[in-house]
């Protein structure tokens, strides 16, 4: 009389583990980008909402000025000299991903209207392509 084999053997178990975890190491990174990249988008949204603004003020000579925050955004500068004007982003501390904590990302809007990368420490790979120089 055969006896048959019932459930998955301690090696067959120790095998699908191990492909989780390879798996795992490869998605986790990722996901991190993902979602450091997600985060410092808001900055850079926030900046395109205010060009209408800008480009309002500098019919009267001046970039305006102001100061903005948001979610992810501790502080939005709007330069207030003359063009070209600056968006001073500076990324919070508490609450987003380790990766932009506390950076700064400086966009300056072109006389297009462009909003380009001028300066900032936070890494390019987590600041839109279209927004890089």
């Amino acid at each position: 009389m055969k006896s048959m084999q019932k459930g998955f053997t301690l090696i067959e178990l120790m095998i699908v583990v191990a492909i989780i975890g390879i798996l795992a190491a490869f998605a986790i990174p990722a996901y991190q980008d993902y979602i450091a990249r997600s985060q410092a988008t808001e900055g850079v949204a926030m900046a395109s909402g205010k060009k209408t603004d800008v480009t309002d003020n500098l019919q009267n000579g001046n970039c305006g000025g102001g100061t903005f925050s948001g979610k992810y955004v501790q502080s939005m500068v709007i330069s207030t000299g003359n063009a070209p004007c600056t968006f001073a982003i500076t990324y919070r501390t508490t609450g987003t991903s380790n990766l932009i904590s506390g950076k700064t990302l400086t966009l300056s809007m072109g006389a297009n209207g462009s909003l380009v990368k001028s300066a900032g420490n936070i890494d390019n790979k987590y600041v839109p392509k279209a927004n890089l120089p």
